[in-house]
């Protein structure tokens, strides 16, 4: 079964009445480094040959932010026939790369849009590059979920393989329904697949405990595919596929909205259990209107009970009972060294705070408009410097303190810019 969709209605310029904010961050393909000085022209993806903005990147690989217009903010408050957000054509040059047009970067009101771009070099037989970001699947017309089991059998030989619940590091997402052998397999950090999923099934302008409880439940089901191996006992190379039917919808090369981006940090090792069930549960849902599903998630049911005041785990307990709760992964892989268990900042000390400067420093090698710190253990004014330019470049809230989810965003990116090559 395909993912094919199709749109039920055009935007009508008269609707662009808000306003989003749309950056563009360009880097290569090979070891993810910043592309300075890289030409971005942007346009309506309806009248693509229309610039209506045209900027460059600076030494970290960003543009500034451009604000653009958007339909109004009830379009994705309520389903209907409008389409709540606007799209974007990005058309990205940079000397000795091959050009990369991106049509469909979806935008919504009041919201910051950030959308990548990986440049690959230029040869003859890397041209150009076409990305095309397919509608949202609360707006456009996608395969049901294949209803599953949401714990998964322990006692058939070689069912379970992982003897506990870890975050991986990349997960493999088949573009496609799992039998589709012409479907290309993309290796992606777990984080940024999870960003991706959770900007193409939800709205972006929700409240904030739907958007987690969202988010939780996506997290959930791919650590079960995770957990149980789930494809590769059935003899196929990847973790999850971007079907509908079967997984959640991945698209590759989207755009990732900021809200969802930190929501997901805050939260990327947790899982959904119940008690005495060791496997994450594989939390299937909906969407509520064009679909319906008794016992699962409702997404616009979500959305309701988030403008109610319910907190996330409120929601997931309304649809999934109150057996529910919130667990956290024993293990995540692909990093130095796990979260101390405290914020860093001035005043701290220690092995951790030396560990953090050795990393930044690294980054700051790659990332100019980071300063390079003495590396001496001591939490020191230039080393929170250091810290919020790390988060100003990396999008997080810039307190120059280090939170969790700043500590595993210079975990992530300290591995990226030390790898010789990154598995793409």
């Amino acid at each position: 079964m395909s993912d094919a969709w199709i749109r039920t209605a055009e935007v009508n310029p008269s609707d662009q009445v808000d306003r989003g904010k749309l950056q563009i961050i360009v880097n290569t393909s090979i070891q993810n480094r910043p592309v300075a000085d890289a030409r971005v022209s942007i346009s309506y993806t309806g009248n693509p040959e229309q610039t209506i903005e045209e900027l460059r990147t600076d030494n970290n690989g960003r543009t500034p932010m451009a604000e653009l217009p958007t339909p109004p903010l009830e379009y994705s408050m309520e389903p209907g026939m409008n389409q709540p957000y606007s799209e974007y054509t990005v058309r990205i040059t940079a000397s000795g790369f091959a050009p990369v047009e991106v049509s469909g970067s979806e935008l919504l009101p009041g919201q910051l849009s950030r959308q990548p771009v990986q440049l690959v070099p230029l040869t003859p037989e890397e041209p150009y590059e076409d990305i095309v970001i397919p509608a949202h699947t609360l707006y456009g017309e996608y395969p049901e979920k294949i209803p599953e089991d949401e714990i998964k059998p322990m006692d058939e030989s070689g069912e379970i393989v992982l003897s506990r619940v870890v975050v991986p590091e990349y997960v493999v997402v088949h573009d496609g329904a799992p039998s589709d052998s012409t479907a290309q397999d993309y290796y992606v950090r777990y984080r940024d697949y999870i960003k991706n999923v959770a900007s193409s099934e939800i709205y972006a302008t929700w409240p904030l405990a739907t958007i987690e409880a969202n988010v939780l439940a996506i997290m959930s089901f791919t650590l079960n595919r995770v957990y149980t191996e789930w494809y590769r006992n059935k003899g196929y190379d990847f973790t999850i596929t971007s079907s509908t039917a079967y997984d959640h919808k991945w698209m590759h090369g989207r755009n990732i909205f900021d809200s969802i981006s930190y929501v997901v940090d805050e939260i990327f090792a947790d899982y959904l259990s119940r008690p005495n069930v060791k496997q994450p549960i594989l939390t299937q849902y909906c969407d509520g209107q064009r679909v319906q599903c008794p016992n699962w998630m409702s997404q616009w049911g979500s959305k309701y009970l988030g403008d109610q005041g319910y907190s996330a785990i409120q929601i997931l307990r309304n649809y999934y009972g109150q057996d529910m709760y919130i667990n956290t992964a024993e293990e995540i892989s692909g990093i130095p060294a796990s979260w101390p268990g405290y914020d860093l900042d001035i005043g701290a000390s220690g092995a951790k705070v030396r560990q953090l400067q050795e990393q930044l420093n690294t980054i700051a090698e790659v990332y100019s408009s980071i300063p390079a710190v003495n590396v001496d253990g001591v939490y020191s004014e230039a080393t929170k410097e250091a810290v919020q330019a790390f988060q100003e470049v990396f999008g997080l809230p810039a307190s120059g303190i280090v939170d969790y989810p700043t500590w595993y965003k210079v975990q992530e990116i300290y591995v990226a810019v030390t790898r010789i090559a990154e598995l793409l």
